[in-house]
């Protein structure tokens, strides 16, 4: 739906939406008694009516009755108006209640300094409409380090800790075994995941996402495509589920235990489980423009459309960068981005099955040429099960991928076999990526393979400190390989035991909005492109760039 060119609306706005939507949930009944209300003016006006009428009852019977049957008459008539003023009053309470309970959330950030600052556009009803729905999804502040902490009681204790390959000691801060069955992951069911509900135009996907594709089923997660349209133009029917603004973290180890689809030898197939910055929203084009692949905290060439040399990149220049010093950004003075880590891509190539495990970015390198002497390969060596090798394909135009290529076994495919793939990621100056496979590293990205480049005037990328929310899916594209169309059998299901997430003790941070990387008050402020999937471009939202300048420099 096209939401069309913003438009004024009066006050009244908010009663019109509930008239018509029914959100603050009256009931008929009450509905159309509070619409007769409405024909009598106030409440004032029924009580005046009310006495009115019983002082010009009793004068017309005071000829006919002695002075105590008048008082008696009096007493009773005006006992009869206080039972008809207390009716009056109980229905005013059930229609004014819930819209006070609507308007004061509203009332509140508005009263907040930080925080909701609204957008400097007219606000036409749908947009309120959209606010209305970015507010269900940010009613509640998030933690950073929750003294109940999200971890399923179905997880075994002797899996609560985890020690990495250089000997640091985790524990666990979130889990999900998906052990109960038939649950339920349409929006607002699921505290920490939601099914989705889209097209994902961006890499060309031949399948429609929806939310029976998603479920739990024999201790799994489900995560289905199947061979028929839901929409037109689109032949497939696949499953998306991510915990986008629920939960996400920074920095740590996650870890899923899975098995592919398929026979685990035919190409076509995409499962993937994979991080992406929480100001992006998978699937609405217009959150990620200008900030997807980005993880770039300089103030530079790097930020400008193209890096300012047409012939580096066809991105958009980072829209919320460090040289913006005021105005319309989450914070200041810092550049903001959706970076993405790719725990796996699953690709066949000539019959045999291998990860791509990643770290897509920008800006990019000369040629997308990183310094390799900060990598490191723990198993390099033939394509059989259990060796790695690096990556040949070094992104495109929109992205830089830094990436290696993990060959495992086609058993671990059609529910029959399982097997646990991590990665693990360090944010900072010492930052780092480690890629695991049954625990043991598969491949090492130090944050120096990401540093400056003089050849394209771009300074150091950082390994992700965004707050990064999970994403699981099946899909189709031919932009992922060939797709051996005939030997493909429908449905086909990604199986996932169970996600695990786990951090250093004293680092622990499972917020999606933290302090020093802020994104509810930005959702907020921006309903139209986070909450309708039909923007693909910033520029369609009418929200503005924020104006910036490489001279600025704005931090102290």
């Amino acid at each position: 739906m096209d939401l069309g060119a913003p438009h004024h609306t009066s006050t009244s706005v908010i009663k019109t939406i509930i008239n018509k939507q029914g959100v603050a949930g009256i009931n008929q009944k009450n509905k159309n008694e509070v619409d007769e209300l409405q024909n009598d003016s106030t409440l004032v006006a029924c009580e005046t009516f009310l006495v009115h009428n019983s002082l010009k009852e009793v004068d017309q019977d005071r000829e006919d009755v002695s002075d105590s049957e008048e008082k008696q008459l009096l007493f009773s008539k005006i006992q009869d108006k206080s039972f008809r003023i207390l009716r009056i009053l109980s229905v005013l309470i059930v229609f004014l209640v819930p819209i006070i309970l609507l308007i004061s959330p509203i009332q509140g950030y508005l009263r907040k300094k930080r925080d909701f600052a609204a957008p400097s556009i007219e606000i036409s009803e749908t947009d309120m409409l959209l606010f209305l729905k970015a507010l269900e999804y940010n009613k509640f502040k998030q933690e950073l380090n929750p003294k109940q902490l999200p971890i399923d009681l179905d997880t075994p204790k002797a899996r609560h800790n985890w020690k990495s390959a250089d000997g640091i000691d985790y524990k666990l801060v979130f889990s999900d075994e998906f052990n109960q069955e038939g649950r339920d992951f349409r929006p607002g069911k699921d505290k920490y995941w939601e099914s989705q509900e889209l097209w994902y135009w961006f890499t060309e996907n031949l399948e429609y996402f929806d939310h029976k594709h998603t479920q739990t089923r024999n201790g799994n997660l489900e995560v289905t495509l199947d061979e028929y349209s839901s929409k037109p133009e689109l032949n497939y029917t696949g499953g998306m589920l991510n915990s986008w603004n629920k939960f996400c973290f920074q920095g740590g180890y996650m870890e899923v235990n899975v098995s592919f689809p398929g026979d685990g030898r035919t190409s076509g197939l995409w499962p993937a489980v994979w991080l992406l910055g929480n100001l992006g929203r998978a699937g609405y084009g217009a959150t990620v423009d200008g900030l997807w692949p980005y993880s770039y905290d300089q103030c530079d060439a790097g930020v400008l459309p193209n890096q300012g040399n047409l012939y580096a990149s066809s991105l958009p220049g980072q829209r919320l960068n460090a040289c913006v010093c005021k105005g319309d950004h989450p914070s200041p003075g810092i550049g903001r981005g959706a970076p993405e880590i790719d725990l796996f891509e699953k690709v066949v190539s000539n019959g045999i099955p291998s990860l791509s495990m990643s770290l897509q970015i920008a800006p990019f390198d000369y040629h997308s040429r990183i310094n390799d002497s900060n990598i490191k390969i723990y198993n390099p060596g033939s394509v059989a099960p259990g060796f790695t090798r690096k990556n040949d394909y070094l992104g495109d135009d929109i992205q830089q991928a830094v990436s290696a290529l993990h060959f495992i076994s086609p058993e671990v495919s059609g529910g029959r076999k399982f097997q646990v793939f991590g990665v693990e990621y360090e944010t900072g100056p010492n930052g780092y990526i480690r890629w695991y496979s049954e625990n043991k590293p598969v491949w090492f990205l130090g944050n120096s393979a990401i540093g400056g480049n003089k050849y394209s005037k771009i300074s150091q990328r950082e390994i992700p400190r965004e707050p990064m929310y999970i994403i699981m899916n099946l899909s189709l594209s031919k932009r992922f390989g060939v797709v051996e169309w005939e030997r493909l059998k429908f449905p086909a299901t990604l199986y996932i035991d169970y996600v695990r997430v786990y951090q250093q003790p004293n680092k622990i941070r499972i917020s999606c909005d933290p302090d020093d990387r802020p994104t509810r008050d930005y959702i907020l402020n921006h309903p139209r492109a986070y909450f309708n999937v039909n923007y693909t471009k910033w520029e369609q939202t009418g929200y503005e760039l924020p104006r910036y300048s490489l001279k600025d420099r704005c931090r102290k």
